[in-house]
């Protein structure tokens, strides 16, 4: 127990630096290459910060534990929105621009949208996982064009933050090491943690929806307050929707692939349900009618709030 609890804490505070560091050098990267910040957000570090629950959802699939692998994407996702947007709003108000509310959250309501009906019969099949994958590569494939297509503005914005503009080689030293370093460090603490709930006796759903789902969000978490506090706020929300959209189509997917299996009714009953509600709460949130909206420390909040309802509650029933 004593070894878990120094890997949670060691985990932690490498987290923390790795995260400040990606998120310095992902930033550089998309002035340095004229791609706009939330393009940047939504596939660099939104899929790097992401490869946590990628690996620990597959090695839980091929370790014959698909309620893990289930409970960890699923509940990232409402960690993602619920505790990562609110606690990064509650630090700092967030901006939201409108094409978050008119295309992207639409796009990520569509996935869980789809997550429900292919799952609604209790079974999550290969055809069931190749569609998500296919999803997936759909959504890449866009989110590239978007960004290329919008280059030009992104390059004229470039030369307003030039101050804080690495050079080519720190640029990406910054952006591949703090990668690398979010990955190693999540995956130190999630195996603590595990090792720690495993101890007090929770399901491997439990554990996936609520320990192992905070643990792989962790650096999500690092990545969005560090953006917040530079002033990215694009870096912030594409972070967390471009994770959560790897998460509900490329995480359960690959789980998919490696073990077709049964779902248990909870998730199609209540995790998916509530995964809905926090992001249609996002989406009404930040919807402006005119400009710019924006997330306030009361809308931070309420996220706080309606995670640490929804994880007690996992935890009591349990228990």
């Amino acid at each position: 127990m004593t070894l878990a609890i120094l890997q949670v804490v060691g985990g932690l505070v490498v987290l923390a630096w790795s995260a400040d560091r990606f998120v310095l050098g992902a930033a550089s990267v998309a002035r340095l290459l004229g791609l706009s910040p939330l393009l940047i957000g939504m596939l660099i570090i939104g899929f790097g910060t992401s490869a946590p629950e990628l690996v620990v959802s597959a090695l839980a699939s091929s370790a014959g534990n698909p309620e893990l692998a289930l409970g960890n994407a699923f509940g990232s996702n409402i960690a993602n929105i619920a505790l990562i947007v609110g606690v990064t709003a509650l630090l700092t108000p967030i901006a939201v621009s409108r094409g978050i509310t008119r295309i992207e959250v639409p796009i990520l309501l569509g996935v869980i949208a789809l997550a429900f009906v292919l799952l609604a019969d209790g079974t999550l099949t290969r055809l069931d996982a190749v569609i998500l994958l296919i999803g997936f590569a759909a959504f890449v494939a866009r989110t590239i064009v978007t960004g290329l297509r919008d280059r030009g503005a992104a390059q004229a914005n470039a030369a307003e933050a030039e101050e804080a503009t690495l050079g080519t080689g720190a640029a990406w030293f910054w952006t591949i090491t703090g990668a690398v370093l979010l990955v190693v460090s999540s995956q130190f603490l999630v195996d603590g943690a595990s090792f720690i709930a495993s101890a007090l006796g929770l399901s491997d759903l439990v554990i996936g929806l609520t320990v192992v789902a905070i643990g792989t969000s962790l650096p999500e978490l690092a990545s969005a307050v560090a953006a917040a506090r530079k002033g990215e706020s694009d870096l912030v929300l594409g972070n967390v929707i471009g994770s959560s959209l790897f998460n509900g189509l490329a995480v359960v997917g690959l789980a998919g692939v490696i073990a077709p299996t049964g779902v248990d009714p909870n998730i199609v009953t209540r995790d998916l349900p509530v995964l809905a509600a926090v992001t249609l709460t996002l989406w009404l949130f930040g919807m402006a009618w005119r400009g710019t909206g924006r997330l306030t420390r009361i809308h931070g909040a309420i996220f706080v709030a309606i995670f640490v309802g929804y994880t007690t509650f996992l935890v009591v029933t349990a228990i």
